[in-house]
């Protein structure tokens, strides 16, 4: 059996964060390890399942790009980031969690950018590398679990790799908005493709992108299994249907701490 289903950006993220939640190490850790879960928009609904309950997500985001360019949600508009120890919740500092992880401990961070080789980008806007600058030498020498959760809205053309070489906070003579630096990151990266496969056993295949509207970043697929499967994927996609998206939180441009961005007018 086939669907042609279609998932707007928020809706997309809803069902990665559901097939996060139906991962096998992340099931393996909410029993008897710790998941730790970076800021991020993708993880905010990422959160939400694990909790099994709303939250705050404009408030669980660092850095965003809206109409107006690259951003920072001000630092005492943002929720810290939260550490499930045994399934229990708690605030924590992500470089204190890294320190206490393992190899069967689960670290969640989304991404800006996905290549077709499965290599994600994280922009930096911090200039020494922001969360993923202070955690992931310590991630990678321990050998803790990544999954890095991006929609298929983040697809670039080539190399996120050869990107990172172009990119820079003090690289560029302008930027609309806080200029950033590009790093790569390897993990288990699930997108909508795999959060189907987790949850319904489907086999999804992009098909299209963008649309007008509320539809604009729209991905459209073809969904195809057994009728079974299919039919857990329709359902799926109908419960989640409408899923809004998330406003982005500005601050005060005169006293933002980016001087580089030329909206705070103390570019250096």
């Amino acid at each position: 059996m086939k669907a042609q289903l279609s998932l707007t950006p928020a809706e997309a993220k809803r069902l990665i964060a559901k097939g996060v939640r139906r991962h096998s190490w992340v099931e393996r850790a909410l029993r008897e390890g710790i998941i730790a879960v970076a800021v991020g928009t993708t993880n905010a609904y990422v959160l939400e399942e694990l909790l099994g309950r709303r939250i705050e997500k404009e408030r669980y985001v660092a850095g965003f790009i809206d109409g107006e360019g690259t951003c920072v949600v001000p630092g005492e508009a943002r929720l810290q980031g939260r550490v499930l120890e045994s399934g229990v919740e708690r605030e924590a500092e992500m470089g204190e969690a890294v320190r206490r992880m393992g190899p069967n401990d689960v670290f969640i961070k989304g991404a800006n950018a996905l290549d077709a080789q499965g290599v994600a980008g994280v922009l930096l806007a911090s200039e020494t590398g922001g969360t993923i600058g202070a955690v992931l030498g310590t991630i990678k020498a321990r050998g803790v679990r990544l999954i890095i959760p991006v929609g298929l809205e983040k697809l670039i053309p080539g190399s996120v790799g050869d990107a990172s070489q172009l990119a820079g906070i003090y690289g560029m003579d302008y930027s609309a908005g806080v200029p950033v630096g590009l790093m790569p990151v390897h993990g288990e990266v699930v997108t909508e493709v795999e959060a189907f496969q987790l949850l319904t056993g489907a086999k999804a295949v992009p098909i299209g992108s963008g649309g007008m509207g509320s539809g604009a970043g729209t991905k459209t697929f073809v969904v195809m299994g057994s009728e079974e499967e299919v039919k857990r994927a329709i359902a799926l996609v109908e419960g989640i249907n409408g899923e809004r998206e998330l406003e982005p939180i500005r601050g005060d441009c005169g006293r933002c701490v980016y001087n580089n961005c030329p909206r705070s007018g103390r570019r250096r």
